[in-house]
Parts: C-alpha cells; structure tokens; sequence
C-alpha cells in the first residue's frame, strides 16, 4: 500500500490548530451571547469547582494516556520505546484533533508508525486492531451500559426537543447497528478468513455500478491479508491484556466527565453511572461531526447531555472539558511535529549519508 505523503503532510500540519479552535470559540461565544441562561456570573462560578475531584479528571485522563501508550509498544511487540510510543500517540491524537471525527486519523496512524521502522503490513494490522478494539468495547458495552442507566441516557425531553431526542436516539441505534457489523465483519476478516473476505469483496465491486472501486477493493483485500498475516501466531494472553488495556482507556476517557462534573455538583451513584452512559451516544454524536476534532458540536451537544445535572455549571464545565480532553492534542502536536519530522527525516538522511 502506497500513501499519499503530499496529503498525509497537509493533514500534520501545525496551522490547522486554529481551525478547530475558532470553530470551537465561534460556538462558544455565540452560545454565550444567545442563550439566555448564560452569563458573566456562569463564568465566575468556576471558583466553586472542588479540587480534589479536578485533579482526578487530570489523573484519570492521563490514565487514559498512558493506556494508549501501552497499547501501542504492546502491539508493536515493544518495538517502540517509551518515548517512540508516546510522540506516536501524541501526533495521532493530533491528526484525529485536525480531520472530522468521521474521517479519523487512520492513513496518518500508519504513516507514522512506518516511518517510526514498521512494516506497512505491520502498520495496517496494529491501525485495524486498535480500531476493532475500540469499536467492540462500544458495541459491548453500550448495552451494559444501557442497562445499568435503566435506560436513562438519552437527554430529559424538557430540555431537548422531542423531535431533536428522537433523532438522536435513531442516530444512535443506526450508528450501533452499522458499528456491530462493520466490527464483526472487520474481525472475521482479519482473525477468521482473510481471503474469502478479499473474494467476497472483489466479487461485490464486480458489480456494474460498483466497478469503479473494484481496484480499491482488491488492494483493500491484499491490506487485510498482510495485516491478518503480521496478528496470527499472538498468544491468548496477549490478546487479553489488549482487550483489557482497552476498557481501561474506555473508562478512564468517559470517568474524566464524571469527575468534572462531580467537581461541582453531587452526583448519587445512579446519576454517575447515567453521566458515563450518556457519554457513549456523545460519541456517537461526535464521531458523526464534520468538523475538525466535533469542535462547536462538542460543545453545543455538552448542554444538552448534562445540563439536566449541572444546571448554571454547564456554560462553564463545557469548555473545562474541552480544555482537557481535546484541545492540549492540538498545541502537543504542533510542538511534537516539528521535532518528530526532524528526528525522523532529516536525522535519518544525515545518517545515510554517513
């Protein structure tokens, strides 16, 4: 597989920081400026904010971190190290911060992890594996989830528009139904039969008004093949602590609202586990953004969540959230870019010449 280094390059570009930033700015003083319930004393009851409960936001988002960076050295068989794993991490959360949340930063998560020594077929197989990880814990958990919030994790119809709830609630089961089988499908493909796979979809494409994308399916057949190749032979044990590294970056990502919402207001433990419910059809929500990182939708869609619980605290614990799960990514992977491209193109060239 060849990729576009001319887009990956214009995808990892540093100037991009400011568009998610305004979009998320624009949102943020409009809802400022329209919303009647939003003030300048909205503002200053972040002094009521515990400490103690702002810190464990921190703590557990970098939990959540610190699992992503195991995950990868874990995937990579440790090829990378600690340091290796952490700008990789970085620069992908910054590729998936600057592109739509529905494009995601895929070609890029592969561009780096083949030019940090990994085979293309290595890289393929550990951007695939994460991202079944990822998918499953959400087609897994959510109904869990939905259990445990006794159903309760779709907004109060009195804050939200019956016809904006039904919406969100049609999203929800479309986007679940469509995220199961694309997992199922996905891993089948990758852990069961690789190759009837690429028939099936070369067969698919040889429709007449899908041929045009036969080549691309082909080549899509072939990726899932090396990539099935580079994950046979891995031991039971080492896809548990893969699964399991990926509940724990779960939990940690949606514990981290929790905490910020506990910070300034009492949550019972009925409420904490609606909270963390209601953060998976965010997520969906989010992902189906088309703006850069769901900057402005992130925020408009934050009060309508969790305004049920947080009351004149929603103006202002909705960009704290923002300042600590999305926008750090941004200004991270602007300073780690530049030195990543260094060390790796021109460190590498001066050595070759050597």
């Amino acid at each position: 597989m060849k990729l576009d280094n001319k887009k990956i390059f214009q995808t990892l570009n540093p100037n991009k920081v400011w568009v998610p930033i305004l979009i998320g700015l624009g949102i943020i003083v409009a809802m400022f400026y329209m919303d009647p319930n939003v003030s300048i004393e909205n503002l200053k009851v972040v002094s009521d904010a515990s400490l103690p409960w702002l810190f464990f936001a921190v703590l557990v988002l970098f939990f959540r971190d610190f699992g992503y960076v195991y995950r990868i050295r874990e995937l990579t068989d440790r090829h990378l190290s600690w340091t290796r794993a952490i700008y990789v991490i970085i620069l992908w959360e910054f590729a998936s911060a600057v592109t739509p949340s529905v494009v995601g930063g895929t070609a890029v998560a592969m561009f780096i992890l083949n030019k940090e020594g990994m085979k293309m077929g290595k890289a393929i197989a550990i951007v695939m594996v994460t991202a079944i990880m990822d998918n499953l814990f959400f087609v897994i958990g959510a109904p869990v989830i939905l259990f445990l919030a006794k159903g309760n994790i779709f907004p109060d119809s009195k804050l939200l528009e019956s016809q904006l709830e039904n919406s969100l609630q049609a999203i929800f089961w479309i986007s679940y139904s469509l995220y199961a089988t694309y997992s199922l499908v996905m891993a089948l493909a990758l852990f069961y039969r690789p190759r009837v796979f690429k028939w099936i979809l070369i067969k698919i494409c040889s429709i007449k008004f899908l041929r045009k994308w036969k080549h691309n399916a082909q080549e899509f057949g072939d990726q899932i093949i090396v990539a099935s190749r580079q994950l046979s032979g891995k031991s039971l044990s080492f896809w548990l602590k893969i699964v399991a590294v990926t509940i724990f970056i779960w939990t940690s990502r949606y514990l981290m609202l929790n905490a910020l919402v506990s910070a300034f207001v009492p949550l019972s433990l009925e409420q904490e586990i609606i909270v963390f419910a209601r953060q998976v059809i965010m997520w969906i929500v989010m992902m189906l953004s088309p703006t850069p990182g769901s900057s402005g939708t992130a925020e408009f869609f934050y009060g309508q969540f969790f305004a049920q619980f947080l009351g004149q605290y929603t103006f202002v614990t909705s960009i704290i959230w923002r300042l600590f799960s999305y926008y750090p990514y941004l200004f991270l992977g602007a300073i780690f870019l530049p030195r990543w491209i260094k060390q790796v193109f021109f460190k590498k060239k001066q050595l070759a010449e050597e």
